[in-house]
């Protein structure tokens, strides 16, 4: 070991730059530690917004993205490209975050070399190890090469300790989510599309849908058609659309929603205007994990058009539900929360079962413990009743 330990953080996505950003920021204002953070650029462009807003700069870019390759294609050249950064820069640990491909090679290429590794986002399961695919099972293999899992609540603890991971190597931080997001709203955003900006001092209802999922390419028709029928439904409400660069998301959805004169298509926004629409929206539809976290604490329902989810947490609180992706079920259950405002308000309060803002602080304190030179802090225990 290195007089002062060296953490390298490895990040690929721009879900994980986010969820990385604040434990990057306290590693880096951390006396104990040398910081080395790498990017695998599997988000290249997305990535970059996030950096910047941040203020992370990669000592490392791989920038491993091309058109059209395959997971094994990635993967593979993941771990050609992170073998000679591991040699170089001889960490004592590296941090993988949540499931993504590049979280999977990080900590296998880590373990390899006998670097121990620090899952961040520890403990998410569905129990199908297809869906969400190929999240699932990058999860499971990362929590087998982990000397430290990084739980973000106590549902992802149990679900380790069920797989008889020791509860000494399980630590419940709350997720970095909700550290990025506090610190998100604070900044001063101005939306660069100007039907968005417009939308700031309106009095419309907004609608945000998000839909990205691998699993869910062949129901990308079926989400598009809900969301062209909600909108012809609601046409005094506007449906918003960030559309993933994914050209099959793009061919599925578009031609159901286009041409619909309150719906407002999008590329995918920065982490900053995603973030300020979302504070805006009336009500959120969505595949996304991040988002499932992210809404309930800014107070906003959930539909989740997905049929499982490794975030069982707001469905358990109140302010999430598991729709599936049948388009009848999702404009029946959208109806639900636009005409009823008793079922609205049921699920639209601020119970935020997924983190306090100091799950960087539990990261980093559990990684000093881990490394002998700190002691771990008070784990996150969430206020269910709101109070």
């Amino acid at each position: 070991m290195s007089v002062k330990p060296k953490i390298m953080t490895v990040y690929g996505t721009r879900p994980e730059a986010i969820k990385v950003a604040p434990v990057v920021s306290a590693l880096q204002n951390d006396g104990r530690f040398e910081s080395v953070v790498v990017s695998t650029g599997q988000h290249k462009e997305m990535l970059e917004q996030v950096n910047k807003r941040f203020g992370i700069t990669p000592n490392h870019d791989m920038a491993l993205m091309k058109p059209g390759q395959s997971l094994n294609e990635l993967v593979s050249r993941a771990i050609q490209g992170l073998d000679p950064i591991i040699d170089e820069e001889k960490p004592d640990v590296i941090i993988s975050q949540g499931d993504t491909s590049t979280a999977m090679v990080a900590a296998l290429a880590g373990f390899h070399k006998g670097v121990q590794v620090v899952h961040l986002e520890a403990g998410l399961r569905t129990g199908d190890i297809l869906s969400p695919f190929p999240e699932e099972a990058n999860r499971k293999i990362i929590g087998q090469l982990a000397s430290l899992h990084l739980a973000p609540t106590n549902e992802s603890r149990e679900n380790l300790r069920r797989e008889n991971f020791r509860s000494k190597d399980i630590v419940v931080t709350g997720n970095t989510v909700i550290d990025a997001l506090l610190t998100a709203s604070e900044w001063d955003v101005h939306f660069e599309d100007p039907r968005l900006e417009e939308l700031r001092n309106s009095n419309e209802k907004l609608v945000l849908v998000t839909t990205h999922r691998r699993e869910n390419l062949d129901a990308m028709k079926e989400i598009g058609g809900a969301v062209q029928d909600l909108a012809k439904s609601y046409p005094d409400h506007i449906f918003a659309l960030p559309l993933h660069l994914n050209p099959k998301v793009r061919e599925a959805v578009l031609p159901e929603v286009e041409d619909l004169p309150n719906v407002i298509i999008t590329d995918p926004l920065p982490y900053d205007q995603f973030t300020a629409l979302m504070s805006r929206a009336y009500l959120v539809l969505t595949d996304s994990g991040g988002v499932q976290e992210e809404a309930p604490s800014l107070g906003k329902p959930v539909l989740v058009m997905r049929e499982n989810t490794e975030r069982p947490e707001a469905v358990v609180a109140g302010t999430v539900k598991l729709v599936g992706t049948d388009r009848d079920r999702i404009v029946a259950e959208a109806r639900n929360l636009l005409d009823q405002d008793a079922a609205y308000q049921a699920m639209a309060n601020a119970v935020n079962p997924y983190g306090d803002g100091k799950a960087a602080a539990r990261a980093v304190a559990a990684i000093a413990e881990l490394l002998g030179v700190g002691e771990r802090i008070g784990e996150f225990e969430p206020e269910l009743d709101g109070k």
